[in-house]
């Protein structure tokens, strides 16, 4: 006599041969309990086809019964036929004991296909269904969360870790920390990933723990848990920029030096790196070692603007103003731009007497630097140098507008007077 166990003992010694010839007797019997029980255990062990053609057999007698439906849809799913298993939750009646579950697997089956407004519609209905079941309230919080909708996320997550701290292999605590760091209420966000790493530890949490510790200023804890992360796995690489700055932040600048040279000897391609380090150089008065790492970052990426500013301002502070001046424009040529470029041209080629691109520049600077004080009083004290005294006029009564009491500006527009009398 054919029997279950003796098909599911064939298929374990891998005679499938015999087996399939006993499935087919199976098949074949009518039996329509044995056919259903055979086909769930196919299921389990890998042997999709072969139990896709038992749940239709018995579709052909009951063609309503959801528990039918649901099973060969699920199978679907893993053969990543969607549009099959969705054509099947969609038949399974609201009456019947598994529409729930049912609208649970269309639910994902909807934002599979980027659909997530019917998606959340079908979570809702189940929750109206079925209020208590925390499966529904995880669900829900996933689609918010996918959605970027974190506050609803938050609320339906804090009703599922009442009663489960991990669900489908995802831990709530996490998840409520990750939607309180993305809105930005990072000091929330700390218990949280804390708890969440007390009952696994997750490198990538851990991670986020300092990441969302320095976004929150609470510069120990975040060298704590980076600092931990990084005896873990040193090659752990996004570590170290913010190890770095936490170091930094606390004003210890000869461990943040020392983290970012670890972190480089990692990560040798890292611009961010090379470009905190510098700052921290130029703070540790290693200006040699400051413009190397400057050069270092830009290297990397000639269009970096922030290290190509910071480079292009040392060195006017420094007085290199040919070295400003190739900096800037290596980098424009590169096909990167910035306001500030002008501006800072405009400088350097009147500290060098090329007063003729000094204007150039100046003039370029003045369209965005139109209401900068700061700007404007520099470009007029060129502007004087240079004889123009109706844009000179211009200037100065733009800076008398915005502080009509300055002495320097009143006595600036005193010059223009004397000069026009």
């Amino acid at each position: 006599m054919v029997t279950i166990e003796k098909i599911l003992e064939k298929i374990n010694n891998g005679e499938f041969e015999e087996a399939y010839r006993h499935i087919h007797t199976i098949q074949n019997s009518g039996l329509e309990e044995d056919i259903f029980v055979l086909a769930e255990n196919l299921v389990e062990l890998g042997f999709l086809e072969q139990a896709i053609k038992l749940y239709e057999q018995l579709l052909a007698t009951h063609p309503d019964e959801g528990e039918l439906l649901l099973s060969l849809a699920e199978i679907y799913v893993e053969l990543d036929q969607e549009d099959e298993a969705l054509e099947l939750v969609k038949k399974v009646k609201k009456d019947d004991p598994v529409y729930p579950s049912a609208l649970l697997l269309e639910a994902d089956l909807y934002s599979l296909n980027g659909l997530f407004e019917v998606a959340y519609k079908k979570l809702l209905d189940a929750k109206k269904l079925l209020p208590d079941e925390t499966v529904i309230d995880f669900a829900l919080g996933e689609q918010c969360y996918m959605q970027g909708s974190f506050q609803e996320a938050i609320g339906y997550f804090q009703t599922v870790l009442k009663e489960n701290d991990e669900m489908a292999g995802v831990s709530i605590n996490q998840r409520i920390a990750e939607s309180y760091s993305n809105l930005g209420q990072f000091e929330e966000a700390l218990p949280f990933y804390d708890k969440s790493l007390q009952k696994k530890m997750e490198l990538h949490t851990l991670f986020q723990y300092g990441l969302t510790a320095f976004q929150a200023g609470q510069y120990k804890t975040a060298i704590s848990q980076l600092t931990k992360l990084k005896e873990i796995d040193h090659e752990f690489h996004s570590l170290y920029l913010y190890l770095t700055s936490s170091y930094e932040m606390l004003d210890d600048n000869v461990m943040a030096y020392k983290i970012a040279k670890e972190g480089i000897k990692q990560d040798e391609y890292n611009k961010e790196l090379y470009f905190k380090a510098g700052q921290i150089c130029l703070k540790l008065n290693k200006q040699l070692e400051a413009v190397s790492y400057f050069r270092q970052a830009i290297a990397i990426d000639p269009g970096y603007l922030e290290a190509g500013i910071t480079l292009a301002k040392y060195f006017i502070q420094s007085e290199q103003y040919e070295e400003c001046i190739e900096t800037i424009e290596s980098i424009i040529e590169y096909g990167e731009n910035d306001p500030q470029f002008d501006w800072l041209l405009g400088f350097c080629f009147n500290q060098t007497e090329e007063f003729e691109k000094a204007r150039k520049h100046y003039d370029a600077a003045y369209e965005a630097y139109s209401q900068n004080e700061e700007f404007l009083l520099e470009y007029g004290y060129f502007l004087l140098e240079e004889g123009d005294m109706k844009l000179f006029a211009e200037i100065i009564n733009k800076l008398l507008a915005s502080d009509p009491w300055n002495e320097e500006y009143l006595s600036l527009k005193d010059r223009v007077q004397s000069i026009e009398e």
